[in-house]
């Protein structure tokens, strides 16, 4: 049984989307706008196993609830929007989203997305990783979660992480699209290779200059391309 938060001004949506995972066991909180959300995780930070957040409502949108959520916690978010642009989703990955569902959507899909990220967010969590890797000015702390560029520590989001630490566990081993998003996303994940092409521009983004050991096999995949380690 999952814990889920919904964010919508729309009542129906909150209705539909309640209907759909107290029939599958779930428990739902609602909210009908971005404060409300604040308000709650503030005063409940873990209390939630996800939250489903629309994007455009009152008051305070779902970008800037997000980001203000992030500061207090991080529970896994599910992003709903009427819009499809990239730039939306790019936003929202970059703030640490988890997924990005456009309206109008499927119930019963929804709902498989809810049970694969909280899948993904139990695994990463009870993963037992080695201590950390160093390449150049990059370093990586498995355990801690902690990357930094040059002796600065940079944010990713938990997506990013997760990315980037699979590259590295396997570096200069060719891994296709497939195989990457089967093993960060889940084989039972519904988006497309656009998510994944999203993530490594961020991811590339984030490390700056050593965004060349991720390396780009045209018509493959991706490989973290390094010999340089202590």
């Amino acid at each position: 049984m999952y814990r889920i938060l919904v964010v919508d001004d729309e009542e129906k949506i909150r209705e539909l989307i309640k209907k759909y995972a107290v029939f599958e066991g779930h428990t739902v909180t609602e909210a009908a706008d971005g404060m409300e959300a604040v308000r709650i995780c503030r005063s409940h930070p873990n209390d939630f196993d996800i939250i489903i957040m629309d994007v455009m409502m009152p008051e305070l949108d779902g970008f800037s609830a997000v980001k203000e959520i992030r500061k207090d916690c991080a529970t896994p978010v599910l992003m709903l929007s009427a819009r499809g642009e990239e730039y939306d989703k790019i936003h929202g990955f970059e703030l640490g989203i988890d997924d990005y569902v456009v309206k109008p959507f499927s119930p019963k899909e929804l709902m498989m997305r809810v049970n694969a990220i909280i899948k993904r967010a139990s695994a990463a969590g009870e993963e037992n990783k080695k201590e950390g890797v160093r390449f150049e000015g990059l370093t990586i702390d498995f355990t801690g979660r902690i990357v930094t560029v040059d002796g600065e520590k940079v944010e990713l989001s938990p997506k990013e992480y997760d990315l980037l630490f699979y590259l590295v566990s396997n570096k200069n081993i060719a891994l296709t699209r497939e195989k990457l998003i089967t093993n960060v996303w889940g084989y039972d994940f519904y988006g497309d290779d656009r998510t994944l092409d999203t993530h490594i521009k961020l991811l590339r983004k984030s490390l700056r200059d050593y965004s060349k050991f991720i390396v780009t096999l045209r018509g493959v995949g991706y490989r973290f391309e390094t010999e340089i380690s202590i």
